[in-house]
């Protein structure tokens, strides 16, 4: 469910950042190392605004959880700012063939929708049959970019076929897919995952998943402990704590399809009490 960010403008301007990497494009001409630098100085900049920001409506009284989808917010417009100046600016493809699309993915954590300062984002580069030198070129340098930004990136390279396949072999790359979400690129390439995830992986393996998350969750309760009334309890990984709620969201979304608490108290799934608890839990 898409939430309504306060004040966007002042985490980052995504029209102004694209026209300032757009004159640096043409001031750098010519200039491969001097235009990344500049770039590279530009986003450090807009980085370090945007967590500024966050930390003082956190300081302000937010929720945790609003700054977390803050910092999301503004790493979705990053990302997208910054793919849009690679094809752009550094790898245009002036006449581009079938096998020269990319899809940037949201997976994992970060698909949520939700990033704490200093996590991990997790993001998948999504192409139609192979990797060509293009999209290799590109992938690179939005990836060596971040870390030169002091992100740390869990990603992947894949196409279709190939999620497919994973997906059905490894129970962590299936659980990483449910929470895709399209950034940016080739939107019909993410559509054709998305579907065929459903209908290859998702309504064949319903039960076998659920298995699977719920031996998960119990094993974690053994190398926990299985109380959730502890003097220093793990807020993550622990009883009750935060991964057992993101257990109950993967197998209501592997299940009925949907991750709305409204949609699952009209289904009959919940009461309305229970949704309401389950998102004060969640926020």
């Amino acid at each position: 469910m898409k939430r309504k960010i306060a004040n966007p403008e002042r985490l980052i301007d995504a029209g102004k950042l694209r026209n300032e990497l757009a004159a640096l494009a043409d001031k750098h001409a010519g200039d491969e190392a001097g235009l990344r630098a500049a770039v590279l100085s530009r986003l450090k900049l807009a980085v370090g605004q945007a967590r500024t920001e966050a930390e003082a409506r956190l300081m302000a009284g937010a929720r945790g959880t609003e700054c977390a989808r803050l910092l999301s917010w503004f790493q979705d417009q990053l990302l997208r700012e910054l793919y849009e100046f690679a094809v752009t600016h550094v790898y245009r493809a002036t006449n581009p063939s079938t096998s020269e699309r990319i899809s940037l993915v949201a997976i994992g954590g970060y698909g949520r929708g939700l990033l704490a300062p200093g996590s991990d984002i997790d993001l998948l580069f999504l192409f139609p049959y192979k990797q060509t030198a293009w999209g290799e070129s590109v992938s690179e340098y939005i990836l060596y970019l971040l870390w030169d930004l002091g992100v740390k990136v869990g990603h992947a390279t894949r196409n279709v076929s190939e999620c497919i396949r994973l997906s059905i072999e490894d129970v962590t790359i299936r659980t990483s897919i449910l929470e895709a979400r399209h950034l940016w690129g080739d939107k019909s390439l993410f559509k054709e995952l998305m579907q065929r995830f459903q209908t290859e992986v998702l309504d064949k393996t319903r039960q076998e998943f659920v298995a699977a998350k719920l031996e998960e969750r119990d094993e974690r309760h053994r190398r926990r402990g299985k109380s959730r009334y502890v003097v220093e309890p793990n807020l993550k990984e622990g009883k009750g704590g935060l991964r057992d709620l993101h257990t109950l969201i993967w197998i209501v979304r592997a299940f009925y399809g949907v991750s709305d608490y409204g949609e699952l108290v009209i289904r009959g799934v919940l009461t309305g009490e229970e949704a309401r608890l389950f998102k004060k839990c969640e926020g």
